[in-house]
């Protein structure tokens, strides 16, 4: 099917995506060339794909583009975090690096979120993330420790 254009702001830049109303957000953004996002399942399920729509953290597999007209993505490519990423390197927690980007992206959220980030905080923020690699502990007591590194300054 063939609607209108999406236009929004992607990692800061206007953007226009294509004009079908059945292509996801990961596929436009893919068209954008920002190849950071990965598609894992195409079920919601695994969170690799996770980025922020206005702030809120989304399966962009699962959103079709022609609905973010008018908002503000924020993918992996746009995130400035270099304490989540050398707590990340620190405690080990990346490994293949395939499932990192939704990861990065939940942590983000849950940072930006305002709320104290205590292990259950961060292990609820991150449950709709599935690694394979590593496996999870390192994950959390990053984000713990970026949480609580934050919220002392």
């Amino acid at each position: 099917m063939v609607g209108p254009a999406a236009l929004m702001t992607v990692n800061g830049e206007p953007v226009e995506t294509g004009a079908s109303t059945t292509i996801s957000l990961l596929d436009a953004l893919r068209g954008l060339g920002l190849c950071g996002t990965t598609g894992g399942c195409d079920e919601g399920e695994c969170g690799s794909c996770s980025v922020l729509v206005d702030g809120v953290l989304v399966c962009s597999c699962l959103t079709l583009a022609a609905t973010c007209d008018g908002t503000e993505i924020t993918t992996i490519e746009g995130v400035v975090a270099a304490d989540l990423a050398q707590a990340l390197i620190d405690e080990g927690a990346v490994q293949c690096g395939f499932c990192t980007p939704g990861f990065v992206m939940a942590a983000v959220a849950a940072l930006d979120s305002g709320q104290e980030l205590d292990r259950p905080t961060v292990i609820e923020a991150l449950s709709g993330n599935l690694c394979r690699c590593t496996g999870y502990q390192g994950l959390i007591e990053a984000v713990v420790r970026v949480g609580r590194s934050r919220a002392a300054s």
